[in-house]
């Protein structure tokens, strides 16, 4: 064989190994279309801004601040700087009464601290949708409160992650319990005016909340170069994880769920593998799976919305940067998840599941354990009112109450938001709050029932009229009937549904 030969059979042979290589990543399946898209991760890399919010308080909503302060750690060790990295938490946790391990917050029954050094950016009252709307506009004059003064400056060629982990409804994630809720429309407003103004490349948002897709389905529009994924489709709860009596165990200790099914499987997922070579596409399916199919309840299905074809290929590195230590991890060839079948907890059940564990563990004879069962009653009662609040107002609407249940429950069809009019829609919930008392965090599974009366009946509303009816009616009858649930129903329906 002469020299030209032996140099071109080698080059042959160099080329045959490195091939498959560059099409297989780490053990994984991966189109050449794929793999080089991904070259954006190094020649245009702007800045990673990242917003996490946890949009609850209490201790049994430990697991909302614990997503966060998790998803803070991931970031920071993804290489994501302090100064990128904004954080929104009610911050009552940590040391509350009921943790049993004060100053530390877990996400997992491994039990490794999750809360050390993380950002008190936004704590207690400041955490509110002006601040976390201004804060995403890069609006640093519009803040209130005592907050960091943190906000997302970010410049054309920058990167912007949100994670957002609370309870949700039709239509809207909460806030803590001093706040209102952030609203569809609301949010969708702050996104055209981001987008507008030109200052961000790509945007990347995760929400953890019960209905999660109906703050999107039918609102976010094409072309706005942002992708999303959410815990749960437009009309479905998510599930919380990690909780007591259920598989895997917290530690014994505990009598709240560590976390969310949905923010456990990104976060344990984004913590494990190197993320330069884990697409958006690819976390999605890996989510997707855990929430559903290696769930031993329903589950819930994880949804895409936005720019999917433009930016499903993109690489998770781009957005939330990725742990070197995990450069050499390879993910198994067949199927990237390694978990046992698992149990989780409908969201609005967990509250429930904590207090309840409360009275049982208190002393016997002990005023924790009066004060504990008195807690439970309460919740039980308060959910009992509701329920019965909105069967009333669906049977006075529609007839009999077999239609009322199924107009109330109806959902729209994809594509479509949840109505058409929020004003009305956040409008007719202040009226009901106002004459039936605030929602609950289970009182939201009722909140799609307000908007198909919204849509069912396309009745005009808050009229001069019938605030002036109102008062007087308030004038006339006696103080125990108006605490009645049939008066605050009569008083809920004729200011809604008064037509001129």
């Amino acid at each position: 064989m002469n020299l030209y030969s032996f140099f071109s059979t080698l080059l042959i042979l160099h080329f045959a190994v490195l091939i498959p290589t560059l099409i297989c990543v780490e053990g994984r399946n991966v189109g050449l279309k794929e793999f080089i898209s991904r070259d954006d991760d190094k020649t245009s890399q702007g800045t990673r801004w990242a917003v996490l919010l946890a949009g609850s308080n209490g201790y049994e909503n430990y697991r909302h601040q614990a997503d966060i302060c998790h998803a803070y750690q991931v970031l920071k060790k993804g290489g994501l700087k302090d100064e990128n990295i904004i954080v929104f938490m009610y911050d009552d946790i940590v040391f509350s009464e009921y943790n049993p391990r004060p100053g530390v917050i877990i996400n997992n029954p491994r039990g490794e601290d999750v809360y050390y050094g993380v950002p008190k950016d936004y704590i207690g009252k400041d955490v509110n949708v002006g601040n976390f709307l201004n804060v995403l506009l890069g609006n640093k004059s519009a803040l209130t409160g005592n907050g960091s003064g943190k906000v997302v400056s970010s410049g054309p060629n920058d990167t912007i992650f949100i994670f957002y982990a609370d309870h949700g409804a039709a239509g809207l994630l909460g806030m803590p319990s001093t706040s209102g809720s952030l609203y569809a429309n609301e949010l969708h407003d702050a996104l055209r005016k981001k987008h507008k103004a030109g200052t961000y490349k790509n945007m990347v948002i995760y929400i953890e909340a019960c209905e999660a897709g109906s703050m999107f389905e039918g609102l976010l529009k094409p072309g706005m170069n942002i992708y999303v994924t959410t815990a749960s489709n437009a009309d479905e709860s998510s599930w919380g994880y990690y909780c007591p009596e259920e598989v895997p165990l917290p530690p014994s200790e505990y009598t709240t769920c560590l976390g969310d099914l949905y923010s456990i499987a990104w976060l344990e997922n984004s913590e494990k593998y190197n993320m330069k070579t884990e697409s958006l596409h690819k976390q999605y399916e890996v989510v997707r799976r855990r929430t559903i199919e290696e769930n031993t309840n329903p589950g819930s299905h994880v949804t895409q919305y936005g720019d999917i074809k433009q930016l499903r290929n993109r690489s998770m590195y781009t957005y939330i940067g990725t742990n070197p230590e995990n450069d050499d991890y390879k993910f198994p060839i067949k199927n990237n998840s390694v978990q046992m079948l698992s149990h989780s907890i409908n969201q609005s059940d967990t509250d429930l599941i904590h207090f309840h564990l409360q009275y049982q563990k208190a002393p016997e004879g002990s005023d924790n354990k009066t004060k504990a069962w008195q807690i439970y009653q309460n919740a039980v009662q308060q959910r009992k009112y509701v329920d019965a609040c909105m069967y009333l107002i669906g049977k006075f609407l529609f007839g009999t109450a077999a239609k009322a249940s199924n107009m109330m429950k109806a959902v729209r069809p994809a594509g479509q938001p949840l109505v058409d009019d929020w004003i009305c829609y956040k409008a007719m919930v202040a009226t009901y709050e106002k004459y039936c008392g605030p929602f609950s965090r289970y009182g939201f599974k009722h909140m799609r029932s307000l908007a198909n009366m919204l849509v069912l009946n396309r009745r005009r509303w808050l009229t001069l009229q019938t605030m002036l009816v109102l008062q007087f009616a308030r004038a006339l009858f006696s103080t125990d009937y108006m605490r009645s649930p049939k008066f605050h129903i009569r008083c809920f329906v004729t200011h809604s549904f008064y037509e001129n």
